[in-house]
């Protein structure tokens, strides 16, 4: 891997990084600290901007219309975009577009017309539907959703939690048992729509995120069409665990541009606060922070850049991916803590970013999986079929 940036990296890079500091940041100083949406005028404004720069729609392909941007620069623009207050979850608020249920680009003719190319122009909305109470770290076999054919339906029983956007949703991708005596290979991805009778957004579940909840949701006998199988009956689990491991590399780049940012403000009020007659910047303590915060920045970084790399080259990465969101996800959450901390009382307040990362940082080391899962996926794959 080239670890020096191309001049075509190095000019994107760059109108993002601007991009955010005289667009997204003005923007912040006047919105509810806890806010993830943008005004829709200063929305509509910023895509018609992110589309003039040929950016807009990042992470769709380009026979579907987005730009021709490699995951390694897509993973250097995701660290530039999350530099701001809402960044983590929100990052620039939504302006560049997105891929959303991007196993949708392996659905067939029929579905793409009735709901890929809706959701590419914003017609309409979608959630991808997979964990359950019974637990999401090995969602092959805790899904107790069940489905079962009949004639040319199948009739979906069972519930999901902790579903974001469900509730606003027209449609969605849920996962349900189809052969109970196959684990893994008895999963099938359904295209559910949520007008049909036997979908229920059963109740909201509130998280640390700011301005965020998630929802559950519950199907009694909700028939569904045998044409909205997304993809092979039984092979659902490899449309699933695609998305979790390809996802998991701009999940880590987010950690890391909430923590370079966390540590930019850190240094730059090193430099200006004094404390008992000196500034904190000659504190030794103050000063093994800053280094242990650029020693973590740049670990995670080089990381998931590797990920990236392999993924661009059609190498296998999911173990590259693994490290990458375990790594960004613990370091990011000792970056922000550590620069809190710099900040004193201040750092707690919601006058500046970093309570905000604090609450929503925690989350990452459980969504996209736990550390500990990841862990053990890097695990099984040094040790093989021993740990299967």
């Amino acid at each position: 891997m080239d670890l020096q940036l191309s001049e075509e990296q190095e000019l994107i890079v760059g109108m993002v990084r601007r991009f955010v500091r005289d667009e997204i940041l003005p923007l912040e100083l006047d919105l509810d600290p806890d806010a993830d949406q943008l005004a829709p005028a200063d929305s509509q404004r910023l895509i018609a901007k992110t589309k003039e720069m040929g950016l807009y729609g990042l992470g769709i392909p380009p026979e579907f219309g987005g730009p021709d941007v490699d995951l390694v620069t897509r993973t250097l623009l995701a660290i530039e975009m999350a530099q701001h207050r809402a960044g983590l979850y929100a990052p620039c608020y939504g302006v560049f577009g997105g891929a959303g249920l991007a196993q949708l680009f392996e659905a067939d003719d029929a579905q793409k017309e009735k709901y890929l190319y809706p959701t590419l122009r914003g017609e309409m909305r979608g959630f991808f539907g997979l964990t359950e109470s019974s637990g999401g770290s090995d969602p092959a076999r805790a899904i107790q959703t069940k489905a079962v054919r009949d004639g040319d339906d199948w009739i979906i029983n069972g519930s999901k939690i902790f579903i974001s956007g469900a509730d606003r949703a027209d449609y969605g991708l849920v996962f349900a048992r189809t052969d109970p005596e196959k684990g893994r290979n008895g999963i099938t991805c359904f295209i559910v729509e949520t007008s049909w009778p036997g979908f229920h957004v059963r109740r909201v579940v509130h998280t640390l995120r700011s301005a965020h909840y998630a929802t559950e949701l519950q199907f009694e006998d909700l028939r569904v069409p045998h044409a909205n199988v997304l993809g092979e009956v039984n092979k659902g689990f490899a449309i699933a665990n695609d998305r979790l491991s390809r996802q998991r590399i701009p999940y880590a780049a987010g950690c890391i541009g909430v923590a370079v940012k966390a540590n930019e403000l850190a240094l730059e009020y090193a430099g200006q606060r004094e404390t008992f007659g000196a500034l904190l910047s000659s504190r030794q303590s103050i000063q093994w922070m800053l280094v242990d915060n650029e020693i973590d920045i740049k670990t995670a970084t080089w990381l998931t850049l590797e990920a990236a790399a392999k993924a661009d080259r059609g190498e296998p990465f999911r173990k590259e991916a693994a490290m990458a969101k375990l790594v960004a996800s613990e370091a990011g959450g000792r970056v922000v803590d550590r620069s809190m901390q710099i900040f004193g009382g201040y750092g707690v307040t919601k006058d500046f970013p970093f309570e905000r990362w604090y609450r929503e940082m925690r989350i990452r080391r459980i969504g996209e999986g736990p550390s500990e899962v990841q862990r053990h996926v890097i695990a099984r794959d040094l040790l093989g079929a021993s740990l299967r």
